[in-house]
């Protein structure tokens, strides 16, 4: 069976050197350190409606720590995540893989239709796995529709920049196949919400 990378771009990297005195602050810096993604599905927030439906989580859990109230706002220890993880991560902190520091490339991949396969040898991908629920079909669907949306594209590109006249009738044809792949998954997500 085919085997894909986890995550395709580069491991986000925290480049915000502002301070600010609450964490809500940092969400736009967070988005684009983590190119509009999940730091642990890897997820585009396009498709949970943008930033406004994605959270911060914060990777050690201040709660858990009264006596440094920097870790709320601490831009180190903060993750741009979706709804789902955040809630189910909560204030554990226990086995998590910080996706700024450690290559989730190593830990995870994804089989041919994307879904999440965790490393057998890897402890934290195991819990992580299990615990935050990265089986779940929604993080499938949203890998697939990723790839639909690239390939889509790619060929409207082509579309516009061919002059031959049965070529550009081959691309509109094929677009039109990966339309209606992409209205299915669409379709498919709408429910599972």
């Amino acid at each position: 069976m085919k085997m894909n990378k986890f995550r395709e771009e580069n491991m986000p990297q925290r480049t915000c050197t502002k301070k600010f005195s609450t964490y809500s602050s940092y969400k736009p810096y967070l988005r684009k350190d983590f190119s509009n993604r999940c730091g642990y599905t890897n997820c585009n927030d396009f498709w949970f409606g943008g930033a406004t439906n994605f959270h911060i989580d914060h990777f050690i859990p201040w709660k858990n720590y009264p006596e440094k109230p920097d870790l709320k706002t601490d831009y180190n220890n903060l993750i741009y995540c979706c709804s789902y993880v955040n809630i189910l991560k909560s204030n554990d902190e226990k086995g998590f893989l910080d996706p700024t520091v450690v290559d989730f490339n190593l830990h995870f991949t994804r089989d041919a239709v994307g879904n999440i396969i965790p490393n057998p040898t890897s402890i934290e991908a195991n819990l992580m796995f299990k615990k935050l629920k990265f089986y779940l079909k929604r993080y499938q669907v949203i890998w697939m529709l990723d790839k639909i949306l690239d390939r889509m594209k790619k060929i409207k590109a082509a579309i516009e920049s061919t002059r031959d006249p049965k070529l550009r009738v081959e691309l509109i044809e094929a677009n039109g196949e990966l339309g209606l792949e992409f209205t299915s998954y669409l379709e498919y997500l709408e429910v599972s919400q």
